[in-house]
């Protein structure tokens, strides 16, 4: 790259006057340095505007003064006002609409109203005082942000000081202070004279890069998301929860399944989790305890993280993005940690398969492809998808259920032989909470792909529940059966304790 490309390039991406400062600030860093920069090419570098977005939320971030920059090292190891304003240019780049339309709006209510009135006849939890929100995708990162940011903070805090501690013990301050010049430069962030030691800026990279990558994270989930329970925990202040008509809409579009249907199953679901969680008051305290504590046991890989710094193109949060990447630079396989990852995946699927239950028994008789909608719920959640993915390099766990299909049949089992009554009773304390068997679910099983079928129970029982009677009981019909198309093997099926008519339900 020659010296002109590189000049034209800051003027583009900085403007006129902060172009030229930028220039003559490049001009004056070390040989070595300038030589670096200048071999990986313009094509190797950002594009501008890229550039400009950057430095816009960088200033929407708070990083507009020596206060500034003192006050978010103070308030915490991730820089929250950046990854939020991040996360809200992710949105409107993807065109997400500024607010939700009357008829979707009214839709979305009367959609989450339908479905509080359908759980009322098969689960014993009361509805959730006030009302459910109706967000845009901007609203939902607003909502949630702080939240993320609160389970990811234990890990960022233990990235910035290790980053701290590889530049100081393994790269032995070999920048002697030439850091804070490249970081002024590229990016014009004022730096004081007592945040110019190499190891304190770092932090501050660290702090930075890490809000970067939460607020790309959240951006992208923004757009996948269709309430706030679809990671399994409570997320949003609203205990009523919410809906994003906007990514429902385009949901069902790709289902080619009425967006009324779809509406309707995805607000049982996101009621149902509201009236668990608010019913049960030790349940999202217990989550957190469970990610605060596989959160604080994460060690970090120092040689790893000094390869990632190594390698870092410039010394810019983007260029340290990989040193405070868990997928890189994470251990994670502590016995504290192993024994909180296992409680939080029980705990995870013990959830969702108890909304898997209820769901299921609330709409069949409304939602005509509720058995469609509910094999690709569970697939995704399963699966996950790519923004949960980035989640995970930043949190190092997976807040996804691996034995949904298992707890949804161990829910089912519960509730044929004791009711909703004795069903729901179990979360009156944890201990009360069913186990569930030994022999974790196969990941074909849980994709979709396994064998194990809706009527199966747990512990790889051959016992099935009749669901065709029990669609009866709930329509208030006979007891007769129907043709027995709905995957249940009938023919093979014998007479068991599930076939006892004298079984009541709510």
């Amino acid at each position: 790259m020659e010296d002109n490309e590189l000049h034209q390039w800051l003027i583009e991406a900085f403007g006129p006057i902060q172009g030229e400062m930028a220039w003559k600030q490049f001009s004056s860093l070390p040989d070595s340095i300038r030589e670096q920069i200048m071999s990986q090419g313009v094509e190797g570098l950002p594009k501008p505007s890229e550039v400009r977005s950057l430095a816009e939320a960088l200033t929407a971030g708070g990083l507009n003064s020596v206060g500034d920059v003192h006050r978010t090292m103070e308030e915490g190891p991730i820089n929250v006002k950046l990854a939020q304003s991040i996360a809200l240019n992710k949105t409107r780049d993807a065109g997400s609409q500024t607010m939700v339309s009357a008829e979707d709006g009214a839709a979305a209510r009367r959609a989450l109203s339908e479905a509080n009135l359908w759980l009322d006849s098969v689960i014993e939890f009361d509805p959730v005082k006030g009302q459910p929100d109706v967000l845009t995708r901007s609203e939902w990162v607003e909502k949630t942000l702080p939240s993320w940011a609160s389970f990811a903070a234990p890990v960022a805090e233990s990235m910035n000081d290790a980053l701290a501690a590889v530049l100081t013990e393994r790269l032995g301050g070999a920048l002697n202070g030439e850091i804070s010049g490249m970081f002024a430069g590229p990016v014009p962030i004022p730096i004081p004279d007592d945040l110019k030691d190499p190891s304190t800026l770092m932090k501050l990279l660290g702090n930075t890069s890490f809000a970067m990558q939460l607020g790309g994270a959240a951006g992208n989930l923004s757009t996948e998301v269709h309430g706030s329970f679809d990671q399994g925990i409570a997320l949003l202040k609203n205990p009523a929860g919410a809906l994003i008509p906007e990514n429902i809409t385009a949901y069902a579009k790709e289902l080619e399944i009425d967006r009324g249907e779809v509406m309707s199953f995805l607000a049982l679901h996101e009621v149902a989790h509201a009236r668990l969680f608010a019913s049960v008051h030790w349940l999202m305290p217990r989550f957190e305890a469970l990610i605060g504590k596989y959160a604080r046991g994460i060690s970090i890989d120092l040689d790893a993280m000094e390869e990632q710094l190594r390698e870092a193109e410039t010394m810019n949060p983007e260029s340290i993005a990989g040193a405070v990447n868990l997928t890189k630079v994470g251990l994670s396989d502590t016995p504290e940690q192993q024994e909180a990852l296992a409680g939080l995946e029980r705990l995870l699927a013990l959830v969702d398969g108890w909304v898997d239950c209820v769901v299921w028994r609330a709409g069949m008789a409304h939602i005509p492809h509720i058995e469609q909608l509910r094999e690709m719920m569970r697939r995704e959640r399963a699966v996950g998808g790519p923004a949960e993915l980035t989640f995970e390099s930043l949190l190092g766990l997976k807040l996804r259920p691996k034995r949904l299909r298992e707890a949804a049949d161990v829910w089912e089992s519960i509730t044929f032989a004791e009711g909703s009554e004795g069903r729901d009773g179990k979360w009156s304390h944890p201990d009360l909470l069913p186990a569930l068997a030994d022999k974790p679910a196969t990941d074909a099983a849980e994709s979709g792909n396994g064998s194990d079928e809706p009527g199966a129970t747990a512990g790889g029982s051959d016992t099935k529940i009749d669901w065709d009677a029990e669609l009866s009981k709930l329509l208030d019909e006979d007891g007769g059966k129907g043709d027995g198309d709905d995957g249940d093997d009938s023919d093979n099926t014998t007479p068991s304790a599930n076939d006892d008519p004298s079984a009541n339900d709510k």
